[in-house]
């Protein structure tokens, strides 16, 4: 097989806690180094970030606009590699094939815009917050329960609950998206793209996960075919941190309402009726109970039991944000004081 090259773009901003692991699992693929480069895109970080990253060789770009979105496409710009990989600075390459694995889709099937892990990948040692969305394939219960998730779960061993075309090609799932259909939350954690895809594409200073897959599918109204590599890849996300996990809630619901009129995606075809169904789920509890006794049966873990906890969260911040936000209430988020 040949190594073409790539380019690994890692948003930062106060990450000084997990980028080394993140940045040492790159160095420690089997792959020749010369064909990687990897671009930190920070924010302002006042920690030990750029220290680490100049440690890993890396190519720093200053990311005025602070958040990961903004870095990613910033990144994407400056990006040189034939291949450009989508890597959030807690994530994990969880061995030293992964880049080969992920890389083979895309060198052996011209069509393929991208490919992405099928998999959060489950550590027993890790904390329970990051087993827990190892085990539903998803950070947010809300993408689980309404369908939309992009990693495989332990519930049903599918990695999306949405009905999409798929051909099995023995080390990777080809996948068929459609114009005017749901896509499932794609292009983070790993995803890897041609650089060619994103660059002709994107047309902000923001990249939001699928929203250049769904511009351009309704652009060209024609299909576009992604791989989903059976791989996993390592996302410390929260670790064990209850306080951390509502944090992240609270920015992913904020920043959802405050860049609505930045996005290609119209999340209001998933939310339209994914509210009334997530709401449904949690309070009635019954749906959620089933689901942590089955999971917690399937592979006894006791993060399975964050689940009912995890979806009232979510369901009171989404409540909050919301109510905030129709009010006029709801303040932007200060990021300078933002840690990973």
């Amino acid at each position: 097989m040949t190594h073409p090259t790539i380019t690994f773009v890692v948003p930062t901003l106060n990450s000084a806690k997990v980028l080394a692991a993140c940045l040492q699992s790159i160095t420690k693929q089997n792959y020749p180094l010369s064909k990687i480069n990897i671009i930190l895109v920070d924010g302002g970080s006042t920690d030990q970030t750029l220290k680490i990253a100049k440690k890993y060789h890396c190519q720093i770009i200053k990311n005025p606009l602070k958040t990961a979105e903004a870095g990613k496409a910033i990144g994407i710009k400056k990006a040189t590699g034939k291949y450009i990989c989508l890597l959030d600075s807690d994530n994990i390459l969880p061995h030293p094939s992964w880049l080969n694995k992920m890389v083979y889709p895309l060198q052996s099937n011209p069509r393929l815009i991208g490919s992405e892990p099928w998999a959060f990948t489950y550590r027993k040692q890790a904390g329970f917050i990051e087993r827990y969305s190892s085990l539903i394939g998803a950070n947010d219960p809300y993408a689980f329960v309404t369908g939309v998730y992009d990693k495989k779960n332990h519930l049903n061993n599918r990695w999306t609950g949405l009905d999409i075309n798929q051909v099995d090609k023995g080390k990777y799932i080809q996948v068929t998206l459609l114009p005017h259909k749901i896509l499932p939350t794609i292009g983070a954690n790993g995803t890897i793209f041609r650089s060619d895809f994103l660059k002709k594409n994107i047309k902000s200073d923001y990249l939001f996960d699928i929203d250049i897959i769904q511009r351009v599918l309704s652009k060209t109204q024609k299909p576009l075919y992604f791989a989903k590599v059976k791989t996993g890849i390592i996302h410390t996300f929260c670790e064990a941190s209850i306080s951390k996990f509502i944090k992240k809630q609270n920015r992913r619901l904020t920043d959802f309402y405050f860049y609505r009129p930045l996005r290609q995606y119209d999340w209001g075809q998933v939310n339209r009726s994914g509210i009334v169904k997530f709401s449904l789920y949690t309070l009635t509890l019954i749906p959620v109970l089933f689901h942590t006794l089955k999971g917690f049966c399937h592979l006894p873990d006791p993060a399975w039991f964050f689940h009912p906890l995890a979806c009232l969260i979510s369901f009171f911040i989404n409540a909050k944000v919301t109510i905030q936000y129709y009010l006029g209430l709801l303040k932007p988020l200060n990021r300078q004081q933002w840690q990973q």
